[in-house]
């Protein structure tokens, strides 16, 4: 048993409250947090990108989805807390949870900043039978997190028209007008993404998120930015209030909602807007509720962005093959682990111009580590390379021109007939997807299933997305494109369109033995215009060669040696002439024809 659920337990009952949910979320709804708000990670040991943990006197348990279970099981042995695992048949859902364990007209504690407004009606309306309350204003982490990190905000940056391909002034007249066809004439935005995007603006308070700490509020008077005073420079902050936009403190977003009058029509997007911050509005303002349209706007990339992250991609791409080429000549030679090789790649792409940071922890899992498909190599779990099986390594960084994410399974030698058959399917589901052509009005659902098939006629599957939308000098994981059959609650996708980035990376994972994922970034292109309607393709982002020794050539078809085929050809011509002679010659005979 933790001794921290212990202490959350004494608190609880201190303030009398009968459980206390903990999401893994900050005040802005991010999928990745700064370590103050890792108060989930603190109480259950779980460190996890993904998971909720509630906690009653008797029980414990945390939700978490497919891509964590393994490393759930392993990190909360012993820990007094019971792993549920999300979206499996048969697991108990939270809010049945808290109805069969809270007594009538109990009391249920959560930091209403970290939980949707729309979680917090959901919650409510569920348990409204039993009369159980939302206490929404328990900050437990402040009483209970001896040592809690405190947010030090870092320095914000201004990103130039010269990358961004658009300036602040024409963002917001083009997001202006798509408030007033919601019927709204305000808006309150409190996605860190969305106002990096909106304003030009990046920064540093998340650790491979290059966003900060703010929010927006858009009325017909004014447009107001509410960050850290100290994250400004003089000079920009004059630069933001010579474009007409007024400065205001990060804390006074509450004070500045309570001051709308009836006058306003507020659009609210109610899976992203906390459910502190919406009961802070005045009742007699009528909110409409929608998505934030800037949203939709940013997953458009424009032809500037489209441009930069080619580039980028290129950049990655020689990064990519310099590290596979260290790798195929020192393993089972010098002495490699899977840390010392995931720090060899970042040294690759931190050699790169205009390389700015990862875009998240290299993760770099051989043999049974590559199934566990968040993997953290840790000096406990650190194990050594040796030239057989496969390893997994998901990587990406942040470049000026962009931001790149690619995962490639590379044989290391001895494979065995069931991981070379199990490869190759991988490999048939990602270029199925890639070769997509479709009319537009398709969404990521619709084409999912080309990248599940191959597994799917074997009666095998991956638990986790196909692909999720890829943000410019932004988030690596970014809404609302993405590819899963399973769209349901607040991950529902959107009609794909030409300017979209979204992920390719289907997988395979056979517990405690090995992993397979084959990942590329693919751009929504205009296809033929037919008498059916416009059609759409897509055109890979991700220059690296996908490894032809693991393939076993009996199960392609000709169609897929000639999309491989094709691929490769493309890689060995962006890319031939950016490499010294010896990464060179590797290349041409990773690109040679199948």
């Amino acid at each position: 048993m933790r001794k921290e659920l212990n202490q959350l337990r004494e608190e609880m009952a201190r303030r009398g409250l009968h459980a206390c949910l903990i999401p893994t979320a900050d005040f802005h709804g991010s999928e990745y947090v700064h370590d103050h708000f890792q108060f989930r990670r603190y109480v259950s040991g779980f460190t996890g990108s993904a998971g909720t943990l509630v906690v009653t006197p008797q029980e414990a348990g945390l939700w978490t989805d497919g891509r964590y279970f393994l490393q759930a099981e392993q990190q909360l042995a012993g820990s007094g807390i019971t792993l549920y695992r999300s979206g499996m048949p048969g697991t108990e859902r939270i809010p049945q949870f808290l109805e069969r364990t809270m007594p009538d007209r109990g009391r249920l504690g959560v930091d209403g900043r970290t939980i949707s407004y729309k979680m917090g009606r959901h919650l409510e309306n569920l348990l409204e039978h039993k009369k159980i309350s939302l206490a929404y204003q328990e900050d437990l982490a402040d009483a209970v997190w001896a040592g809690r990190p405190p947010i030090l905000p870092q320095k914000i940056w201004e990103l130039p028209v010269s990358c961004a391909g658009q300036g602040r002034e024409e963002k917001l007249a083009v997001l202006r007008e798509k408030i007033q066809e919601s019927g709204a004439n305000s808006h309150l935005i409190t996605t860190l993404d969305d106002i990096a995007w909106l304003f030009n603006l990046r920064g540093g308070d998340i650790p491979q998120n290059p966003v900060f700490f703010s929010y927006c509020l858009l009325t017909p008077e004014e447009t107001s930015l509410f960050v850290y005073g100290e994250a400004l420079s003089p000079e920009l902050r004059r630069a933001l209030e010579e474009d007409g936009i007024r400065i205001r403190p990060y804390a006074a977003i509450t004070e500045a909602l309570g001051d709308l009058d009836e006058s306003c029509r507020l659009l609210l997007d109610t899976s992203q807007v906390s459910y502190s911050l919406k009961k802070a509005i005045p009742k007699e303002v009528r909110r409409v509720f929608g998505p934030n349209p800037s949203t939709l706007l940013k997953s458009i990339k424009n032809p500037t962005e489209i441009a930069g992250l080619r580039e980028a991609n290129r950049k990655d791409g020689v990064a990519m093959v310099r590290f596979l080429c260290w790798l195929e000549e020192t393993v089972g030679k010098e002495p490699v682990t899977e840390m010392s090789a995931a720090e060899y790649l970042d040294s690759c792409r931190r050699s790169q111009e205009n390389f700015l940071d990862l875009s998240f922890d290299t993760i770099a899992g051989y043999g049974p580590h590559g199934a566990i498909v968040h993997y953290e190599a840790t000096p406990e779990t650190d194990c050594p390379l040796q030239p057989e099986g496969f390893l997994l390594v998901d990587s990406g960084g942040h470049y000026l021109e962009g931001t790149t994410d690619i995962t490639r399974t590379i044989p290391l030698g001895l494979l065995t007939p069931e991981m070379k058959t199990r490869y190759t399917q991988v490999l048939q589901c990602m270029l199925h997807l890639a070769a997509a052509r479709f009319p537009h009005g398709c969404r990521g659902e619709n084409l999912d299933i080309l990248a599940r098939l191959p597994l799917w006629e074997e009666g095998l599957d991956f638990r986790h997305g196909t692909g999720h939308g890829v943000g410019f000098l932004l988030n690596v994981h970014e809404g609302p494109n993405r590819f899963h059959w399973n769209q349901h609650g607040e991950k529902s996708g959107c009609v794909l369109e030409p300017g979209m980035v979204t992920t390719d990376e289907p997988g395979y994972y056979e517990d405690g033995k090995f992993g397979i994922r084959i990942e590329n970034d693919l751009l929504c292109v205009e296809g033929p215009q037919t008498s059916y309607g416009s059609f759409l393709a897509f055109e890979p982002l991700t220059l690296c060669p996908i490894s032809t020794a693991a393939v076993e050539p009996s199960l392609l078809t000709q169609r897929d040696k000639d999309l491989l085929n094709q691929y490769h050809q493309r890689v060995w011509e962006e890319l031939s002439g950016l490499l010294p002679e010896k990464e060179k010659a590797w290349l041409h005979h990773a690109t040679r024809p199948i």
